[in-house]
């Protein structure tokens, strides 16, 4: 019989680093329930099966959820070895502590960005007027003409009544919207940056294992989300930017963007070298394949 798991084991740790990183919104216990298939007699668990189940067969949001999973094997080398032949009981407890993890972190980084927010988007050499609080959101959200502003959705006027369709000015570069662009400064606004360092490469975090060397596009998206919220709230906004992140069409943006980041906040990293070169034999690569899929999806359509 296994010992039993502590409440101060590693996975705290690692739920900590993957909610922010990885994935944040997440029912962990449910994601290992319902990835892993157990036998109904004996409850051990048979992982041969999910190799069986074609992803065709999945729903989206199985897929999606599947494609969670291999990531959160991925990023614990251990934890397919803890998962197996255990109770049902115990793979619950084991997502809990994962869960708890991400939770006090999404937790933490709530409180400390609700007050540090105000000093980035004080006007330079000025305080906020009228003053808002910087322990709570209620004078925020579009009551205040300085964070209303900044939840605007780009192309719109902020006293308008539909706000919510779009991305919000603050995610621009110097929250300036190109109409005719919406790649043009998405996402590199100076407010995202700050917040971004604040998180993951303040004191508090270099401290923390794993330790983060490059931006991810979850991260990214995480870093947006803590910046809405703090202003407001959202439920999908974070599933919206993930969605944008992962569509095949937008990923040269995509790739752009990453690149820009790690410059911004990891510039001596690898992960903030230049784009491939278009002449490279990686790029070249590339466009084989590219070729090679759209004449497949021609031949078959």
């Amino acid at each position: 019989m296994s010992s039993p798991l502590s409440t101060s084991d590693p996975l705290i740790s690692h739920g900590w680093h993957f909610g922010r990183t990885v994935f944040a919104l997440c029912n962990y216990p449910s994601l290992l329930m319902n990835s892993l298939l157990l036998s109904r007699y004996n409850g051990i668990l048979r992982l041969e099966q999910m190799e069986d189940t074609p992803l065709e067969d999945l729903s989206a949001d199985e897929r999606w959820e599947h494609h969670v999973f291999e990531q959160l094997l991925d990023s614990y080398p251990g934890l397919l070895e803890r998962l197996q032949n255990r109770s049902e009981e115990e793979i619950l407890h084991i997502g809990e502590l994962i869960g708890k993890g991400a939770a006090g972190a999404r937790g933490d980084d709530t409180k400390t960005l609700k007050s540090a927010i105000l000093d980035w988007i004080a006007p330079k050499g000025a305080a906020i007027q009228p003053p808002l609080h910087r322990n709570s959101k209620i004078d925020r959200r579009f009551n205040h003409e300085l964070t209303g502003s900044l939840l605007c959705p780009a192309g719109m006027n902020w006293n308008d009544s539909d706000l919510w369709g779009s991305m919000a000015h603050l995610l621009y570069a110097h929250y300036t919207y190109d109409v005719d662009d919406p790649w043009c400064g998405l996402l590199r606004s100076r407010l995202l940056v700050c917040a971004y360092k604040h998180i993951f490469t303040s004191p508090s975090s270099v401290n923390k294992e794993p330790k983060a060397t490059s931006v991810t596009i979850a991260s990214m998206a995480y870093i947006a989300t803590q910046v809405q919220f703090t202003l407001s709230s959202s439920s999908t906004f974070y599933h919206s930017l993930l969605d944008l992140f992962e569509d095949p069409n937008e990923s040269t943006e995509v790739d752009e963007l990453l690149t820009w980041w790690n410059c911004q906040v990891f510039p001596n990293s690898s992960a903030a070298k230049r784009p491939i070169s278009a002449n490279s034999v990686l790029s070249k690569i590339w466009l084989k394949r590219l070729a090679a899929k759209q004449a497949t999806d021609s031949n078959s359509s």
